[in-house]
């Protein structure tokens, strides 16, 4: 599904926040990626996203050469890259449903198709019977599972979380994996970055660590890469 082969990413000012970096992601594989602060998370995550584009190297997803990738291709290629944010980012000033809603909105589907999508995305995490409901007046788990309806209401194959439980408890976290894992079982790719060891070595799935923009390892927590 993911394929990084040998890609490096130098930015402007000299910085190479990744270097050399080789690694696969299978379709429906759920991965925690790790690394100090600057270590290239988000670039990698970036890069993904279409957000920036590699210096040397080639990323391929799904079989198609995102470095070939035209610029007006790069809007429909983002249909299938859900994201999951830490702070949610979430509009104040619009209710649940709007809020899940707008990525539909912003692709064109019919309002009928729209309402439809919505509300099986709000089911999905709980949140049906608060679709009217402001987004201010939602707990901290809530907004991060409203966050996740509008990640996924498109039917994403690639959904990327950026420290998804980085403020919530320790159940809280359980759910959001949870979610995780059910979307995974349908053919999603998920790729989480986190700091949350506790997390990482509970799930004890594949773990991607980075270190000054190389790969120094890839396995199961507590295990040579």
């Amino acid at each position: 599904m993911i394929q990084f082969d040998k890609v490096s990413k130098r930015y402007s000012t000299g910085q190479e926040a990744l270097s050399g970096l080789s690694l696969e992601l299978a379709a429906g594989e759920m991965t925690f990626l790790t690394g100090h602060s600057g270590a290239g998370k988000s670039t990698l995550l970036k890069l993904i996203m279409l957000m920036e584009r590699p210096t040397h190297g080639q990323l391929l997803v799904n079989g198609k050469n995102l470095n070939r990738l035209h610029r007006s291709q790069v809007p429909y290629y983002r249909r299938n890259v859900g994201v999951v944010f830490q702070n949610h980012q979430l509009l104040f000033d619009r209710s649940a449903f709007d809020n899940v809603a707008l990525p539909l909105l912003v692709s064109g589907h019919q309002p009928r198709e729209v309402g439809r999508r919505v509300r099986a995305a709000l089911d999905k995490v709980g949140l049906l019977d608060k679709e009217k409901m402001n987004p201010i007046t939602l707990s901290g788990g809530e907004q991060q599972r409203l966050g996740i309806a509008r990640a996924v209401v498109h039917k994403p194959r690639i959904l990327l979380a950026d420290e998804p439980t980085g403020n919530l408890d320790p159940q809280l976290s359980s759910e959001i994996m949870d979610l995780f894992r059910q979307f995974c079982e349908v053919g999603v790719t998920v790729l989480i970055a986190t700091h949350d060891v506790d997390l990482i070595s509970r799930m004890g799935l594949r773990l991607l660590r980075l270190e000054q923009g190389k790969l120094i390892h890839d396995g199961v927590p507590g295990y040579a890469a």
